[in-house]
C-alpha cells in the first residue's frame, strides 16, 4: 500500500462486490490502489464523503449521441457532459448516425472527434449490416470498439439486418457478444396501417408484444445455431421473459429506466415525448419488467439516451420521431425507485457497474477494488430534488421527467481518478479516454504484467 495517494475520497459509504460499508478509497495514478481506514494516509487530494454513498462508476451501454450528422439534436461533447452530470462514467455510443459506424474509417472518425471533447470514458458500437459481414470478426477487435449492433428491427436510422440469413450471417463472424435491437420487421409492415394520426398511444399498437417476442425468438435460435452469445436491449415485454431465462448460457437482457418507470397512461399527457422503439406500454408489462429486475433475469440498466429536438417531437404522430433523453436522468430515476423499494441498491450497482463490466468484458471498470479504474459515481441518497428541463445538458433541452419530485441525486463523479462534477458543476476539461475490452484490441492485463 503506497503511503502517499494522490487521492483520498474518505468517509463515504463504499457499495461494492463485499457489500455496503464505511470506507476510504485511496486512488494512484488513476487506479484504485487501497480501501478502508485510510485515516493516518497522506494524499495530494482529498474528497470529504461523509454522509454520502460512493458507488463504482455507473456505465450507460446504450446510448446515441447523433454525431456525426444530426448535431443540431446531441453530439459527443453535450452527450457526455449530460453523463456525467448524471453521474456516469463511462458509455457506449451507438453506430445509428450520419454516417453510420460500419466501418474501421467511421469508427476512427467517432475516437477522433470523442478525443478531448469527451468528458466521461467512451467506447463505440460497430453496426452490422447485410453487407459488412465478413468484417466484423476483425470489428469487434478494434480500439474503442464495444462490440457489434444489429438492428432487426427498423429504428432510427439505416441500420436493419432482418433477414434470417443476414443476421446468420452476422452471428458467425465474431466471438464478443453482439447487442440487438429485437422487433420483427414483417410484423411491423404488416401492422404499420394501426397507426393512428395524432394518436401517439397508437405506437404500443403497431409496434406490439407480439413483435418483439417474434423477434426475439427467432434471435435465440440462431445464437444457439451460431453458438454466439447477445445481448438483447430494451426489453419492453411480459412476454419475452420466460425465452430470456430459458437461454441464460447465451442470452443477457437490458431494461431501460424508462419502461421501468413510465407506462401507457403518459401518453394522455406527455404525447409523442414518451414515443420510444420498442414503445412504453401498459402495466402489465412493467410489472413483468421489475419482476425480472428482481429475479435476475435482466443483467443490466441502459438508458438508450435518444435525443430529438422539441420542435421534430411536435410532428403528429406517426411523422414524430421516437426517442428521448436519458443518460443524465438514469441515476436520478433509479436512486428514487432504490428509495421506494423497488430494488435494493446493490441491485441497482450490479445493473450499472458489475453487470456491463460482466457481461461485455469490460477491463478495469465496474468495481470499487484495489487494481481498477478510479471511477466513482457519488450520491446523497436522502437529497429530494425535482427533474428540471433548464437540468438537462443534451442539445435537446428536454427531459420527459420534467417536473418529477424524485429522492436521491448524483453529487460527484470522479473518472480514472479525476473530479469532472461536483455538486452540479462541470470541472476541468474534457478528458475522456475509449473503454478497454479484455476481448478488444488489446488485452490490458497482460501487458500491464509483460506478457
Amino acid at each position: 500500500m503506497p503511503t502517499v495517494f494522490d487521492l483520498i475520497v474518505r468517509n463515504g459509504t463504499v457499495v461494492n462486490q463485499n457489500g455496503i460499508g464505511k470506507a476510504d478509497i485511496g486512488v494512484t495514478d488513476g487506479t484504485i490502489t487501497a480501501l478502508g481506514d485510510l485515516a493516518t494516509k497522506d494524499a495530494g487530494k482529498t474528497i470529504d464523503a461523509t454522509g454520502l454513498t460512493v458507488l463504482p462508476g455507473v456505465i450507460d451501454s446504450q446510448v446515441h449521441f447523433r454525431e456525426p450528422g444530426m448535431e443540431h439534436k446531441e453530439d459527443l461533447a453535450s452527450g457526455a457532459r449530460a453523463a456525467v452530470l448524471g453521474g456516469v462514467t463511462s458509455v457506449f455510443e451507438m453506430p445509428n448516425t450520419r454516417p453510420t459506424t460500419t466501418d474501421a474509417g467511421a469508427l476512427d472518425d467517432k475516437i477522433k472527434r470523442a478525443t478531448g471533447r469527451m468528458a466521461c470514458d467512451f467506447a463505440f458500437w460497430f453496426g452490422a449490416t447485410a453487407d459488412n459481414t465478413g468484417d466484423l470478426a476483425d470489428a469487434e477487435r478494434l480500439p474503442g470498439s464495444a462490440g457489434i449492433k444489429m438492428f432487426m428491427g427498423s429504428s432510427t436510422g439505416d441500420l436493419l439486418v432482418d433477414e434470417t440469413e443476414h443476421v446468420r450471417r452476422v452471428l458467425q463472424n465474431g466471438r464478443r457478444r453482439v447487442a440487438v435491437h429485437s422487433e420483427d420487421e414483417s410484423r411491423l409492415k404488416e401492422r404499420a396501417n394501426l397507426r393512428v394520426e395524432g394518436d401517439p398511444s397508437s405506437h404500443p399498437v403497431w409496434r406490439d408484444p407480439r413483435a418483439a417476442y417474434l423477434c426475439t425468438e427467432r434471435l435465440i435460435r440462431l445464437a444457439r445455431e451460431a453458438d454466439r452469445r447477445v445481448h438483447v436491449l430494451h426489453i419492453s415485454t411480459a412476454d419475452e421473459l420466460p425465452l430470456l431465462a430459458a437461454h441464460k448460457d447465451l442470452i443477457t437482457a437490458e431494461a431501460t429506466p424508462h419502461h421501468l418507470t413510465l407506462d401507457s397512461r403518459d401518453y394522455d399527457t406527455l404525447g409523442t415525448l414518451v414515443q420510444m422503439n420498442p414503445p412504453v406500454r401498459d402495466l402489465t408489462h412493467q410489472a413483468g419488467l421489475w419482476n425480472a429486475v428482481a429475479s435476475g433475469i435482466i443483467d443490466v440498466l441502459g438508458s438508450d439516451h435518444a435525443p430529438h429536438t422539441l420542435e421534430e417531437k411536435a410532428a403528429t404522430y406517426p411523422a414524430s420521431p421516437s426517442g428521448m433523453t436519458g443518460v443524465q436522468t438514469l441515476v436520478p430515476i433509479m436512486l428514487d425507485h432504490v428509495n421506494a423499494g423497488r430494488l435494493s441498491l446493490e441491485r441497482l450497482v450490479d445493473l450499472t457497474s458489475h453487470g456491463p463490466n460482466r457481461i461485455f468484458g469490460i477491463a478495469r471498470k465496474g468495481r470499487i477494488a484495489p487494481g481498477y479504474d478510479a471511477d466513482l459515481t457519488i450520491v446523497d441518497m436522502k437529497e429530494h430534488r425535482v427533474i428540471e428541463n433548464g437540468w438537462i445538458a443534451s442539445t435537446a433541452g428536454w427531459t420527459p421527467y420534467d417536473g418529477k419530485a424524485v429522492t436521491g441525486w448524483p453529487r460527484g463523479t470522479i473518472i480514472r481518478g479525476m473530479r469532472v462534477m461536483w455538486e452540479d458543476e462541470l470541472i476541468g476539461e474534457p478528458r475522456g479516454a475509449p473503454v478497454r475490452f479484455t476481448e478488444g484490441w488489446t488485452d490490458p492485463i497482460s501487458s500491464r504484467i509483460g506478457l
